[in-house]
């Protein structure tokens, strides 16, 4: 393994959770994280979110779920994606509070205000060790069938990136193969830590 990658979408349940997935499955270093305040999963109707904090474990939610409304959240695939979660880590994390994680070589969002917190939230930080850091966005929508193509295309882009010795050197090729190939728009910056 040549680089650390980060996974993250709003809530650190469905895009970032099927492609951290994934990537470890396949020997990734990867960790997955959130940007939003809460984590919010769907409820009886959208204005009836079902709201945690970070850091409520997974189980929990999927106990709490189950028990409310067994029928419901089966269906939406809810129970599904919070068993896939809990066998991946404890509970969702928080980007912005994730300095004490160490440093990531690749991040990915799959929405772009993700992508524009994740920059901000770089730009905020001290950035003492000059070390580079890739921040790419690939727009997927929030569902479940769009969360495991996206999970696919991020593990496709993250091997590519793992091929070689140095991101640096090779990202505007890796890039331009991949917008090529796939006919979707990757948008990505370089920041520091």
């Amino acid at each position: 393994m040549r680089f650390r990658y980060a996974m993250v979408c709003s809530s650190n349940q469905n895009r970032s959770m099927e492609a951290h997935f994934l990537l470890k499955r396949q020997g990734l270093d990867v960790a997955s994280y959130g940007t939003g305040s809460h984590v919010k999963l769907p409820g009886p109707s959208a204005r009836e979110p079902n709201v945690y904090d970070f850091g409520t474990p997974y189980k929990q939610m999927f106990d709490e779920l189950r028990r409310k409304d067994p029928e419901l959240y089966k269906r939406n695939g809810i129970l599904q994606m919070l068993k896939r979660n809990l066998n991946v880590k404890l509970a969702p994390q928080r980007w912005q509070d994730n300095a004490a994680d160490g440093v990531f070589d690749v991040v990915m969002t799959f929405e772009e205000k993700v992508f524009d917190s994740v920059l901000e939230d770089l730009n905020n930080r001290e950035q003492s060790l000059m070390k580079t850091i890739l921040v790419m966005n690939l727009e997927v929508k929030d569902n479940h069938e769009e969360a495991a193509i996206g999970g696919r295309l991020a593990l496709e882009l993250c091997q590519e990136i793992e091929g070689n010795e140095t991101w640096e050197d090779t990202i505007d090729d890796i890039v331009a193969g991949f917008e090529k190939q796939q006919r979707r728009k990757l948008v990505y910056s370089i920041s520091f830590y």
